[in-house]
């Protein structure tokens, strides 16, 4: 998001810049130009999507190239259920743009605010045990190279590239266009239940294997978890979506509107927090209904918040989470955000945080006026002790020796980085901190 006097800055307010230009390119040959002239200018360049990372991942403090007039269906091969949006397409309008076809994404993360190149860059995931993060969902790109020329890669060109590219940091090239595998269309049916969180975490596993997705929210200063569990039905299912009203309460005025004002008054009187976080898994949480699955999938999010994620071997999620109650209990915080504990498959993905192994993740988050950084460090040390390894797009303090021993393709993402932008044209002090300079 760009505002007047042509100051950059994300959502979460956590990063900012103030690029040298900003470029808004409508086709790939614009940003193919827009690449060239940046090359010519010895000026480093980078795309941004919603602005929906936390770190500075997609900071441009040289050629800025906004790609929100890069949307849309550019093609689709209904005999194999793959299509091809273009880089800047908006997740919460592909449904709208797959539904003719009756497709749908095989699976999304909770917000879908973000571009489709910006959540398969920085590693968007959502839960299910058997599926896995949204860059797993991509059979091909189109992208801009360092040198200003087009780069193809899928099954028949440069094949061996696509688990570097998929979800590539924004660190490889500018990504024009993305290629993705769906599955037909689909519903869910959804239970919404709050559970004494002991219960839950004496049956996780089994939990987590009987549901397509299963996930829950621990309010600290509760014993109570509200869990999320869905399961994959045919289109065909009839649908019984949650009643009009009573979504817009539990989802806007509670979960947003009252939220935020709790929010903003817990910085002044922060012992109201952990009743309010008790009367919150009184009012929520407690729902069953069927609907469309990017309807069920996803979630409004309008309280500004920053988040850290890291993501464990699945069966270290437990040990982890309950440490992370400890301290929490130990340190006297008044925390505002719930914990929230998600799962996924392992995939082949070179920077994926599930590469090559099941994997749990915990979420921790503070409203976005408080300071996080004494609750988020302290949080990190827990998951690095448990096996972690940072979402990219969230707030984390680890550097590229640290990260390296944490994905044992990291190295080889390095050489295919060397290969394509040997000049460092689409990096920034993020990309320097975390892949090495």
């Amino acid at each position: 998001m760009t505002r007047p006097g042509g100051t950059w800055q994300n959502w979460a307010r956590s990063a900012q810049v103030k690029p040298t230009s900003v470029e808004r390119p409508r086709s790939a040959e614009g940003v193919q130009r827009a690449v060239q002239a940046a090359l010519a200018h010895n000026l480093p360049i980078k795309a941004v999507g919603a602005g929906h990372s936390f770190t500075g991942i997609a900071v441009a403090p040289g050629v800025l190239l906004e790609l929100d007039d890069m949307q849309g269906l550019a093609s689709i091969e209904p005999d194999r259920a793959r299509v091809t949006l273009l880089a800047g397409t908006r997740l919460h309008r592909i449904p709208r743009l797959l539904a003719p076809h009756g497709l749908a994404m095989q699976n999304l993360g909770d917000i879908d605010r973000q571009s489709i190149s910006g959540a398969i860059s920085t590693g968007t995931h959502g839960t299910g045990a058997r599926f896995g993060g949204l860059a797993t969902q991509v059979v091909g790109v189109t992208l801009i190279s360092a040198a200003g020329e087009f780069l193809r890669v899928n099954e028949t060109e440069n094949a061996e590239l696509l688990p570097a590219v998929a979800l590539g940091l924004g660190a490889l090239g500018i990504l024009v266009d993305v290629t993705l595998q769906c599955v037909p269309a689909f519903v869910m049916h959804a239970i919404d239940e709050p559970l004494p969180i002991e219960d839950v975490l004496a049956t996780l596993d089994e939990r987590v294997a009987a549901s397509d997705h299963f996930e829950f929210y621990w309010f600290p200063h509760t014993d109570i978890a509200l869990t999320k569990r869905q399961s994959r039905l045919p289109e065909s299912t009839p649908r019984r979506p949650l009643p009009r009203v009573g979504r817009w309460i539990d989802e806007t005025l509670l979960s947003n509107g009252v939220y935020r004002a709790v929010c903003d008054a817990a910085r002044t009187i922060p012992a109201i927090t952990p009743p309010f976080n008790r009367l919150a898994v009184k009012l929520t949480g407690d729902r069953e209904y069927t609907d469309r699955s990017h309807v069920v999938l996803t979630q409004s999010r309008t309280v500004r918040f920053r988040e850290m994620e890291y993501a464990l071997p699945a069966e270290n999620v437990i040990h982890a989470f309950r440490a992370v109650q400890a301290l929490i209990a130990q340190r006297g915080w008044r925390i505002e955000f719930p914990v929230e504990v998600r799962f996924a498959e392992a995939d082949d993905r070179w920077l994926s945080t599930a590469y090559d192994r099941a994997s749990g993740y915990i979420a921790v988050h503070r409203y976005w006026r408080a300071d996080p950084t004494e609750y988020f460090e302290a949080v990190e040390r827990i998951c690095l002790e448990h096996g972690g390894r940072p979402h990219w797009g969230k707030l984390h303090t680890l550097d590229s020796e640290q990260l390296r021993t944490r994905y044992p393709r990291f190295t080889d993402f390095v050489a295919v980085r060397d290969r394509l932008d040997p000049e460092r044209r689409f990096a920034n002090r993020y990309l320097d901190r975390v892949l090495g300079e």
